[in-house]
């Protein structure tokens, strides 16, 4: 089993002692998650896997709140901020865009990117090398800017 998803199951113990619903229901929806590869892949999940499903969780949460800010819903966008704070409290620190740029000009110069016909490359190697430190937005951004 990986370290963050024993993490996760210890704390959503902890919860359900603390009576912290929010937390115990956040970390349930995620166990879910993960308990859907395990079974339909029929494989342990990684740290790598269970980052993967934090960060897309977090994404849902993120345009959820949009959309419940848009409709003014200020009720429903406390509730996802709420999770969505749970949720990146398991996730590696974000990297700062003077560390992204660094990341990407070093995977640029080592797959020998000239141009955007590139960016495919340079993309799939940032993906593994970077992980959930910077979701694919930020990182498309960044070497579009860097290739052109």
């Amino acid at each position: 089993m990986s370290n963050l998803n024993a993490q996760i199951k210890s704390d959503i113990k902890e919860a359900m002692r603390a009576k912290d619903v929010q937390k115990r229901n956040t970390l349930r929806n995620i166990q879910v998650a993960i308990k859907d590869i395990e079974v339909n892949e029929r494989r342990e999940v990684t740290d790598a896997d269970v980052e993967a499903i934090l960060m897309k969780y977090a994404k849902q949460r993120e345009d959820a709140m949009k959309q419940f800010q848009e409709a003014g819903r200020e009720d429903l966008v406390e509730q996802e901020r709420a999770e969505l704070a749970i949720v990146k409290s398991y996730l590696p620190e974000p990297m700062s865009d003077e560390e992204l740029e660094e990341v990407l000009k070093e995977i640029i110069a080592s797959v020998g990117a000239t141009s955007m016909k590139d960016m495919g490359k340079v993309m799939g190697t940032a993906k593994k090398t970077i992980g959930s430190r910077a979701d694919g937005g930020r990182i498309n951004v960044c070497v579009k800017a860097l290739l052109s």
